[in-house]
């Protein structure tokens, strides 16, 4: 059965134990612990004192391997998703988001896709590979500007991959048909971080509904092919002026989510 989860990244400014209170109040179905700067989203036992406390389950870690993460459980990557595996397992979730690695992690990238395959069968655990995106530096045809920053891409429906995630928000930058994507990915598909976006060259994370990737139809799209893994909401609250405009923004995207992922009526 899908849930309709919460990123502790959305409440950012604000920290994962106020992430976990919003989701609980809110109605939310489980969380995703981003691994971060928030020193409390890097300790295991904290993170499962709040999911006991609010009675809200983790569904996946999201494994430190942004830039401004680049130094959280140290600076080597293939412990950094070991690390993200036991915690997984601690808190009983299923999946571990990954990025795929950035040009410069070369020997990385080179092991990446078949390393990914070892942890999957070592860990019983999904990892999740997310689309990304080139880095633009105005809106215009990526073939033009585009700069190709992930190795072996950013789009995870090209490799052999037997998790992935589909985010809104980093389609919306590449210029991606999410739909065309979940087809090609089909029962790969494993995760999704709802969001939305404009397609400027900046990763917006809107709240659903507010952008130009038509993420209602996507999420039809999945009720009528079955998808069964987990939606979670993973948008920028950074602009909001006060706790209540944070709150109507993670509140709105909730309801978003439960209307439009459903099966069309004929």
């Amino acid at each position: 059965m899908t849930r309709i989860g919460l990123s502790t990244s959305s409440v950012y400014p604000e920290s994962t134990a106020h992430a976990f209170a919003y989701a609980a109040s809110l109605g939310y179905d489980a969380v995703e612990v981003m691994v971060g700067i928030d020193s409390l989203s890097q300790q295991t036992s904290a993170v499962r004192q709040l999911s006991e406390h609010h009675e809200m389950p983790v569904c996946a870690v999201h494994a430190p391997c942004l830039l401004f993460t680049t130094r959280v459980w140290g600076t080597e990557p293939w412990g950094k998703l070991e690390r993200s595996a036991e915690m997984a397992h601690a808190l009983g979730a299923g999946t571990v988001v990954v990025h795929p690695p950035f040009r410069w992690q070369k020997d990385y990238a080179r092991g990446f896709v078949d390393g990914i395959a070892a942890l999957e069968e070592s860990t019983g655990l999904a990892f999740a590979v997310e689309n990304m995106y080139p880095w633009r530096a105005q809106v215009t045809s990526r073939a033009a500007t585009g700069m190709a920053m992930y190795l072996p891409g950013w789009d995870p429906s090209t490799e052999t991959y037997a998790s992935t995630t589909i985010d809104l928000s980093h389609a919306a930058i590449a210029e991606d048909d999410v739909v065309a994507m979940a087809r090609r990915l089909g029962g790969r598909l494993r995760h999704v971080h709802l969001t939305d976006g404009t397609g400027s060259p900046k990763d917006e994370h809107l709240v659903p509904g507010r952008g130009g990737m038509d993420a209602a139809g996507f999420l039809r799209h999945l009720a009528e092919v079955g998808y069964d893994g987990d939606i979670v909401l993973e948008i920028n609250t950074r602009r909001c002026s006060s706790r209540e405009e944070r709150e109507a923004d993670l509140r709105e995207s909730l309801e978003f989510a439960r209307e439009h992922f459903t099966v069309a009526a004929t």
